[in-house]
Order: C-alpha cells, then sequence, then structure tokens
C-alpha cells in the first residue's frame, strides 16, 4: 500500500513541553487504481489509424471492341507523368478515321488557378446538374421535400443520361496520386459519373507526343 507519513514529533523548546502532532497518512492506492482504470478505459475506446482505401468499379471489357457503344457526353482524361493531365471530348477518333476528325488534345493542370485548371473546368462542366442539385436541397431545407425524396431526386440527377460520363486514363508514368486527384476534384464537382478504363494505342502515341515536345 502506497502511503505517505508525516509524524511529528514533541520536543522543549525555550522550556515549554509541545505537544505531539498526530501522524498523517495519505493512502494512495486509491489513486493508482483509478489512473489504471482511465488507461485502460482509453486505450479501449481508442480509434487506430486505419488504412484509408477507395473503392473503384471497373467496367467489364467487351467481347469484341468493336461491339463497344458509343460514348455520348463523354471526356476522357488522360494522365501522364510530371503531373501533366490531358484531355478530349467526344469519341475518340484517330488520324484515319473515315470521317476525316482526328482527336486532338487539349492540357489541363492541378492548379486552382487559371483558365487550364481541372477545377474551373469540371465546375463549368457541371454548372447545370449542380444548379439543379442546389434548388432540391433548398427545397429539402424548406421541407418541401422529405430526405428519402431529396436523395433519389439527387441520384436522378446525377445518373441523367445528358450529363457527361468521365473516363480516366493512365499510361506507364502516370501518379497514383494524380489518378486521386482527378477522382476528388470528381466528386468535388458533384459528378455523378466516372469509371476508370485502359488507355488505347492510339491515345498513348497522342500522349506520348504531347509530352516528349
Amino acid at each position: 500500500m502506497a502511503e505517505i507519513a508525516d509524524s511529528g514529533g514533541g520536543g522543549h523548546k525555550g522550556g515549554k513541553k509541545r505537544a505531539k502532532k498526530q501522524s498523517t497518512r495519505i493512502d494512495m492506492t486509491p489513486m493508482v487504481d483509478l489512473a489504471f482504470l482511465l488507461l485502460t478505459f482509453f486505450v479501449l475506446t481508442a480509434t487506430f489509424s486505419k488504412p484509408k482505401s477507395m473503392e473503384l468499379t471497373f467496367p467489364a471489357p467487351p467481347d469484341n471492341p468493336k461491339d463497344q457503344p458509343a460514348l455520348k457526353n463523354g471526356i476522357t482524361f488522360l494522365l501522364s507523368k510530371d503531373d501533366r493531365i490531358f484531355y478530349y471530348e467526344g469519341e475518340f477518333r484517330p488520324a484515319d478515321d473515315e470521317k476525316g476528325l482526328k482527336t486532338t488534345l487539349s492540357e489541363l493542370s492541378f492548379s486552382q488557378d487559371g483558365n487550364a485548371s481541372l477545377h474551373k473546368y469540371l465546375l463549368k462542366k457541371s454548372k447545370v446538374m449542380q444548379d439543379q442539385i442546389r434548388a432540391l436541397d433548398v427545397k429539402h431545407k424548406n421541407k418541401q421535400l422529405e430526405d428519402t425524396t431529396f436523395k433519389r431526386m439527387v441520384r436522378e440527377v446525377k445518373a441523367n443520361p445528358a450529363s457527361y460520363t468521365y473516363l480516366i486514363k493512365t499510361d506507364d508514368k502516370a501518379t497514383y496520386k494524380n489518378v486521386i486527384d482527378v477522382i476528388d476534384e470528381l466528386n468535388v464537382n458533384v459528378v455523378g459519373k466516372y469509371v476508370m478504363v485502359d488507355i488505347l494505342k492510339p491515345e498513348m502515341d497522342l500522349v506520348t507526343e504531347k509530352v516528349t515536345n
């Protein structure tokens, strides 16, 4: 048992006899028990750091690439080394396309400023969708829409066939960080449909031409 004892002694001073003081004892055992109880409590209730992960869904490749349906309202991002990100809108058209329309790549940056900012580009492309969701949010806050109805209508807005579908493709020099940054921007801008797919050989050739110039 831990304790602190303070015993006072009597004595003579100036010819007077002093009264003997009672010893003072402080039992420290309950405080030690309390410390261990608190330590056990915090250890059991603490949340340990967990590795963060992001769940992605990849589409099943078609049995025959020629049977793949044409992409409507599609925007394709092509990621490469040195944090470079290129994009094109619509279907990919190689140089020997029978319609004579060759796909050209434009470049964006991960910076928040500038006309070529990925953030500003997505903000502009998703403006109509965001306006619709804001209007629903106002009705929801004004108690004009129930929670389940509000969530259902938001999902319908995001799944609208007229909204853009974003394809994310990378070459062998792109980084995982850039992929996550693109997905974060898509989520911040309330983009409803995006998917990661393999880069095509003609697309790879265009990216290589861009990064080597």
